[in-house]
């Protein structure tokens, strides 16, 4: 993370939780967290149900992290979820809900794409997707490029479960000790900046990378709002990609990070617009140019807030415009199970997998009765257990093993 120097770390953490949560009834809503640490943005107190992933389970982040002084290794939230080699779907165990958030994670995964579908797979039908992102301008990425399509799309084509060499050389020459204070008032000497690492240190990270396939945490990816808005607008036009943004909050005076809002679409020239818009609306005035806080302060007049609503959708509301299906069905999907649950797709006669994907869930179906409900169906007549057909009706000739 960029270095907070005379910034209230308590501040940027509590504005940062007021932008993400804006508008999402938490107390009615289930939702997954991704990477919370010690600093969750939202708490289990705040009601709902919250499900905190991260790559491993809590005893090994703790050890992990054990002799890192930023942060207190007890007050490391229970994880509910490991996202390791299996999907995120997977991980939560083929539930869908209502909002996925992530601060700071985005820039470190390996593979860009495959980790946006994976969020976009555990999403119901309004769900959305809420990112805090830092702002290469004013964090220790100043001195790198931004992140281009060809190299996202190399990591994509490469399926990469760990920092690509491109992308740890690219930390390694280029990070430096910057604070976002000195950014946003133009004190930053390339000749002074104090760079993490030695080139001979690069190097030998990246080789081991490439031979060994070790895992190196750096910033893979770097962004400025943007770039950012750009970059998944290329990715949406490809097709590997059908969020729109529903809201975009600004990098503020002396802050180092934008959030961004993103919720699936079917229409694909809304979701075109979507990023068109934010990409206007996001301000290019840094301190290189001329008058630069007059005209910032203009902008901010003009727009009245540092947060805006992109799009004309409300949160957790359907709308015509949101996606038709589900990405792939849930892991786990038993089509004879989903007719038990839902008696009149079996009367129709459809294919539940069919039905699932086009109305099931858009509908919000049940994918399987209760354990005790279960029971209690696949008993005959007789008393003995019977499985269903692939019609959905129960089959005195085949019985379950108990």
């Amino acid at each position: 993370m960029a270095n907070e120097e005379n910034v209230s770390i308590a501040e940027i953490r509590d504005k940062r939780r007021r932008r993400l949560l804006n508008g999402l009834n938490i107390p009615e809503m289930v939702g997954v967290e991704i990477g919370p640490l010690c600093w969750p943005l939202v708490r289990r107190s705040d009601g709902g149900e919250i499900i905190y992933v991260d790559h491993t389970d809590t005893p090994h982040l703790r050890q992990k992290y054990q002799d890192d002084l930023h942060l207190d290794i007890n007050e490391i939230v229970d994880v509910d979820a490991v996202w390791g080699l299996n999907t995120l779907h997977e991980a939560i165990k083929g539930r869908y809900v209502d909002y996925v958030v992530a601060s700071h994670v985005v820039e470190h995964v390996p593979d860009l794409v495959t980790w946006l579908t994976e969020l976009a797979a555990v999403l119901k039908p309004t769900g959305e997707v809420r990112l805090a992102v830092p702002d290469r301008r004013f964090t220790f990425d100043y001195f790198r490029p931004e992140s281009r399509l060809p190299e996202v799309l190399a990591s994509y084509i490469a399926r990469a479960r760990v920092p690509q060499p491109y992308s740890i050389l690219d930390y390694c020459l280029f990070a430096a000790d910057v604070s976002a204070v000195e950014a946003w008032q133009n004190r930053i000497n390339p000749d002074s900046a104090k760079r993490h690492r030695t080139w001979q240190g690069a190097l030998h990270l990246a080789r081991d990378a490439f031979e060994n396939g070790n895992y190196h945490d750096v910033h893979c990816w770097v962004f400025t709002p943007r770039s950012f808005a750009r970059l998944i607008a290329d990715l949406c036009k490809m097709e590997l990609l059908d969020f729109a943004c529903e809201g975009f909050c600004d990098t503020l005076h002396n802050e180092f990070e934008f959030s961004v809002v993103m919720r699936r679409s079917r229409e694909h020239s809304y979701i075109a617009d979507s990023w068109r818009r934010m990409e206007q609306a996001a301000s290019n005035v840094t301190p290189e140019i001329p008058f630069w806080r007059a005209r910032r302060k203009l902008e901010e007049l003009r727009s009245g807030q540092d947060c805006r609503q992109i799009t004309p959708r409300v949160c957790g509301q359907r709308s015509e415009l949101d996606a038709d299906e589900p990405l792939a069905p849930p892991p786990g999907f038993d089509p004879r199970e989903y007719l038990v649950a839902n008696p009149d797709v079996a009367e129709a006669g459809v294919d539940p997998v069919a039905h699932y994907q086009h109305f099931g869930w858009r509908e919000g179906r049940a994918l399987r009765l209760p354990a005790a409900a279960a029971v209690a169906v696949a008993v005959g007549a007789n008393g003995q257990p019977h499985e269903l057909t692939s019609t959905g009706r129960c089959s005195a000739d085949t019985a379950l093993h108990s």
